[in-house]
């Protein structure tokens, strides 16, 4: 699993577990399943030192959120990041994607996970992540589960699996519990595991340390590790996001 720093939070989201109101903030924000996002502002930074444009997430008239990667001047791409305004705690995170990220380009990452503000810990603790990634080498599975612990000493844990969609559709989600986090994807859009692709569940006995307590926002971002490899352009649809309690 490929290490990255996420240096980039949205200026919001403090407050207890369970849900909490930020701040209103002057960046880009969007209105999507029901709930405000923050946009991440034109500027670079990582991962990979990505650069990153406010153009390259929007929400269509039918509601769908669109994540795009597009060519600049040169050879420089412009990623895309959006985060939550509200904090969630434990629950189920499910994510439906109107999208064959089955197919796409071996140096491109799809990231949807919860991710923590200064006061939870510093990068590379308490994230849980769905990351749709092959990390530069063709020939690796795509779907990513990985559980990153309380104590950044420990080291992430996770699992991967191959990805063929049938389709456009397909959801994926963790159930996030004190003492264990499970992964599920399904093609096809249901609240359920019927079509399964993969499930995993991660519960370590020494949980305390490994599986995150405190509540946090959630991230969708499409980012490189290196220029595309076709060299196209990349555009990730995401139909619907809820979250359980």
């Amino acid at each position: 699993m490929d290490r990255v720093l996420k240096t980039w939070i949205a200026p919001a989201l403090l407050g207890a577990a369970g849900l909490a109101a930020a701040p209103a903030c002057a960046a880009k924000t969007l209105f999507f399943s029901g709930m405000t996002w923050t946009v991440r502002p034109n500027g670079q930074g990582g991962p990979r030192n990505n650069t990153w444009c406010e153009d390259n997430a929007f929400v269509d008239a039918n509601g769908d959120l669109h994540l795009r990667i597009s060519k600049l001047k040169g050879n420089k791409w412009c990623a895309a990041e959006i985060v939550s305004d509200l904090r969630f705690g434990y629950g189920t995170y499910q994510f439906q994607l109107k999208s064959r990220v089955d197919l796409l380009d071996r140096n491109v990452v799809l990231g949807l996970f919860n991710y923590p503000t200064a006061d939870v810990g510093p990068d590379a603790t308490n994230e849980i992540d769905i990351e749709f990634a092959k990390w530069g080498d063709a020939k690796a599975d795509m779907l990513n589960y990985t559980a990153w612990p309380v104590q950044a000493a420990l080291g992430p844990w996770g699992n991967t699996f191959p990805l063929a969609l049938d389709g456009s559709a397909s959801t994926h989600r963790f159930i996030w519990q004190p003492t264990y986090i499970r992964y599920q994807s399904t093609h096809g859009h249901y609240d359920d595991n019927r079509f399964p692709i993969a499930d995993w569940t991660f519960a370590p006995a020494d949980y305390a340390q490994r599986i995150a307590h405190a509540a946090m926002p959630v991230h969708m971002n499409l980012w490189l590790l290196a220029a595309p490899s076709n060299r196209k352009g990349v555009e990730v649809v995401v139909s619907r996001f809820t979250y359980t309690p």
